[in-house]
């Protein structure tokens, strides 16, 4: 029953914000339209169909905002006007009752809170749609007294969002099946992929590693500081770490007067993400204005300070190689190679005409480069980027989504900071940089390094192995592999020729310096 009234709940208010008109109206049967009229009837609908969506999902609590920002993400799939507001949704939900909090710290560590905390601040210092967080003081092994941030885990969630879950599949299959726009827009994907975020999220010990695997990657790039985590203190509903003091970075006018150079912290930024996802393909995917701040405190002045990890990227090799030969085609505005790394990767059909492909995208990039970053709209060339995908049907690939939502996050920050950064002359070397070290004899000899383990094992067994190949093939295919041995081996001793001939090249000549030398003297 409580399943049925909550789906009540969500239809009064998908009707009282008119949200309907985001699906019936676009069908074409008469009577459809006529019922959206009637359910329509007496409702003032004046602001736009963005912000009517973006109220309604604050209205259905926690869950549903959250699902708003990641839909956010999901510019290839949404309106430019309903993508950008959904982007304004942030993680400014109620607290919950600070007894609740301790109620599930002291279930998590099986002890009172006044035996795990020397204090422990029961007013909340920030509270987000999943969890809140709290500040105290650990006594560490060594004596010492530690200043942490608690982070609880809000009570409940996994049973509501289970039911949220099942009731936004039902509906996406609905707007699936009776609407054209609702194929296009794939929602039971959405809700799919909103499913996977979240159940990574509810598990704070999964953030509690992100954490911890993104401060050794990031520990000597001295350009950003992330929190220590405190195992002994974490918990799948809690997770004690080390208190971070920092500026929020939105509060300029405060950093400036600080004496923080802020063109700089612009800088920094990018090398920051394009360092994450090119080097290490495993980045911050959350990295909205409310989840970084700026250190002040004199040792790491003007360093980037991360919080919230509970949304992380990852790319493989192919993925980041791919990726990089892209943006650097882009940068030396060769069209003709990212449509040729469409057709290698397979995001467009075989018989994809690359010279078509290569005119569309010049026309989507031309425009924005040479410009600052005040007038460069990512998020406005991404959407022509999209749209252009489809026209070829480019398939959106899901390991990517989270990388477009970063960029689009990177963007807003960059032009918050240093309107006049021109971001593509800022990544242009460290991608080409890159690229040279993924080619290079350094990327060659890690890779041997790696490998040597497995060559290891499997020299040793080479001719066993080739005793038993020949033995079990027939005597033509048997012939051949001799010829071929035979030959790998006239091969091998004039490659030792030619080198013990330089060799012995290069000993005369220094013999005969030598003999140069003492005549002189």
């Amino acid at each position: 029953m409580r399943r049925i009234y909550r789906g009540i709940f969500i239809v009064w208010v998908a009707l009282r914000y008119g949200l309907d008109e985001l699906v019936l109206t676009s069908f074409q049967k008469p009577w459809l339209r006529a019922v959206a009229r009637i359910v329509s009837f007496g409702r003032k609908l004046d602001a736009p169909r963005g912000q009517r969506l973006r109220e309604a999902l604050e209205r259905l609590g926690p869950i549903f905002v959250k699902f708003g920002q990641v839909l956010s993400t999901r510019r290839d799939l949404l309106p430019p006007d309903i993508a950008d507001e959904l982007a304004w949704l942030q993680d400014r939900v109620p607290p919950f009752p600070s007894k609740v909090a301790i109620a599930t710290i002291e279930r998590a560590f099986r002890r009172p809170v006044g035996e795990v905390f020397v204090e422990f601040d029961e007013t909340p210092v920030a509270s987000a749609s999943i969890a809140q967080v709290h500040f105290a003081t650990l006594r560490a092994p060594d004596g010492s007294v530690r200043e942490v941030a608690v982070k609880v885990l809000r009570p409940g969630m996994r049973d509501v969002i289970e039911k949220d879950l099942g009731l936004m599949a039902v509906m996406a299959g609905w707007v699936e099946n009776l609407s054209a726009d609702g194929k296009r827009l794939k929602p039971r994907e959405v809700v799919a992929e909103f499913d996977k975020y979240l159940h990574d999220e509810l598990d704070l010990v999964r953030e509690a590693a992100n954490a911890a695997q993104l401060r050794r990657n990031m520990d000597k790039l001295n350009l950003v500081l992330i929190p220590e985590m405190f195992w002994d203190f974490c918990h799948p509903e809690v997770i004690v770490m080390e208190r971070m003091k920092g500026v929020p970075i939105a509060q300029l006018d405060r950093l400036r007067a600080a004496g923080v150079d802020i063109p700089k912290l612009a800088r920094d930024g990018v090398t920051i993400f394009f360092t994450q996802v090119f080097r290490d393909g495993f980045f911050h995917a959350d990295m909205h204005p409310g989840n970084i701040q700026v250190s002040l405190e004199p040792e790491s002045f003007g360093r980037y300070v991360s919080l919230d990890f509970g949304i992380i990227g990852t790319l493989t090799e192919s993925d980041k190689e791919y990726l990089a030969q892209n943006f650097v085609a882009f940068f030396r505005r060769d069209y003709k190679r990212v449509a040729e790394l469409h057709l290698e990767s397979g995001w467009v059909p075989v018989g994809t005409r690359i010279d078509e492909l290569e005119a569309a995208i010049r026309t989507v990039c031309e425009p924005y480069f040479d410009r600052p970053l005040k007038e460069i709209s990512l998020g406005m060339v991404l959407m022509r980027l999209f749209q252009t995908s489809r026209r070829f049907h480019v398939e959106i690939q899901p390991q990517l989504v989270l990388l477009q939502k970063t960029l689009l996050n990177i963007e807003g920050l960059g032009r918050q900071l240093d309107p006049e950064l021109d971001l593509w002359n800022t990544a242009k070397p460290f991608l080409e940089k890159w690229m040279s070290e993924q080619i290079g004899p350094r990327k060659l000899f890690e890779q041997l390094r790696a490998e040597a383990p497995r060559y290891a094992k499997l020299l040793p067994q080479l001719p066993r192995l080739m005793h038993d190949f020949l033995e079990n093939r027939p005597a033509d295919h048997r012939r051949e592999l001799l010829e071929l041995l035979a030959a790998q081996k006239r091969t091998n001793r004039l490659l030792q020729a030619i080198i013990y001939g330089g060799i012995g090249f290069v000993l005369g000549l220094l013999a005969m310096q030598v003999l140069v030398r003492v005549r002189l003297f």
